[in-house]
């Protein structure tokens, strides 16, 4: 086993040594009085900055991924930058996996490719557990990030059983997830066991990031929005509340977030999050309405409303503020990643308006 293996939080983590226990983001997902409300992007770090692609420049994507100190560059850059109230591990959904051994890549323009396709009772055993030994340089760099972020929370993360499990099933990215139905409804002890065993893969993944320094986790879903409620709770809620549940003695805030998800809400509350991710197809009051005041929320400006120009884009900030007044907790972010060709000025300035705007 590696260095951090074990129970609870280190004395030195920066949740119990006091250095993220009161920054906003902590606050707000526990739904605690706020100076001003948090704002972070997801995919902040990433293709929207200049200095991003300098730094990428000749290097994989997954290499960079287990590369530590490309990592720990690679996500303070939009904390310099921007200001944000949180840094998103720079990482990849399918690092776990490559790092137990699935034969996978991640092909520019198109997303994770995996080589054989998993669609057998027989291809479970390609899949073993993770140990922390598998993801050292990675875990390496969550230590070194607490030291250089002080008072700045970072986010761990991870995804969630039912997208790893379709980009195994499908071998890539998949518009009807065809493959990944049929198996999940013909052969649902195979789709079951696999997601048992992406649900310890996962929950793994985050446990030891947050023993490594992570002040939050969230785990993303991006696909599963491709199903109705009753097959989510049939096929996907058990394991994605395995996941969230594998850190949930460490008292770490928990984010859970998928695309399309408008009419999951309440499932996804109820798999074990502290905040429920919003995305920009469903108004945060709405959002509110359907999952009550026992959780906070996340989001949910429309990453694209940041083309627009700088009277819209403040009036969209505005107006998912407003939605957003009478929330138990809320953290201002997009309803989806950050666009590769997005002007990292107008999200600076998003940055600024809703401090300007919260201030209290």
């Amino acid at each position: 086993m590696g260095p951090f293996a074990g129970g609870r939080l280190p004395a030195a983590h920066p949740l119990i040594d006091g250095r993220t226990a009161g920054s906003p983001l902590v606050l707000a997902a526990r739904r605690q009085p706020v100076p001003h409300t948090p704002v972070w992007f997801m995919r902040q770090a990433g293709r929207s900055l200049p200095e991003y692609r300098a730094l990428r420049a000749g290097t994989a994507m997954l290499e960079s991924c287990f590369t530590t100190d490309l990592v720990v560059e690679i996500t303070l850059q939009p904390v310099r930058r921007y200001g944000v109230d949180a840094a998103i591990f720079f990482s990849d959904i399918v690092v776990p996996l490559k790092a137990i051994g699935v034969d996978l890549d991640i092909v520019q323009g198109v997303g994770p490719v995996v080589k054989e396709p998993f669609r057998s009772p027989a291809d479970l055993g390609r899949l073993r557990d993770l140990t922390s030994d598998d993801v050292l340089p990675v875990l390496a760099a969550v230590t070194e990030l607490t030291k250089e972020l002080g008072g700045t929370p970072l986010i761990g993360f991870a995804g969630a059983p039912f997208t790893l499990a379709s980009y195994l099933v499908e071998g890539g990215p998949s518009r009807d997830h065809a493959h990944t139905k049929a198996l999940m409804y013909g052969a649902p002890d195979v789709w079951h066991a696999l997601l048992e065993k992406l649900a310890g893969i996962a929950g793994e993944f985050l446990r030891q990031q947050v023993l490594a320094g992570a002040s939050a986790v969230q785990l993303f879903d991006s696909w599963v929005g491709a199903l109705p409620a009753r097959d989510y709770r049939e096929y996907v809620q058990p394991h994605s509340a395995k996941v969230l549940a594998a850190v949930a003695d460490l008292d770490v805030p928990r984010i859970h977030f998928g695309v399309g998800t408008g009419e999951l809400l309440v499932d996804m509350r109820d798999a074990g999050a502290d905040v429920v991710g919003v995305d920009f197809r469903v108004p945060l009051g709405e959002a509110a309405r359907r999952v009550g005041n026992e959780v906070a929320l996340q989001g949910n400006l429309d990453p694209a409303a940041l083309f627009a120009g700088p009277e819209a884009v403040e009036a969209r900030v505005r107006e998912v503020l407003s939605d957003a007044e009478d929330l138990s907790g809320h953290i201002f972010n997009l309803g989806h990643g950050v666009l590769p060709s997005t002007d990292p000025d107008v999200l600076h300035r998003v940055v600024d308006l809703v401090h300007e705007i919260t201030l209290r």
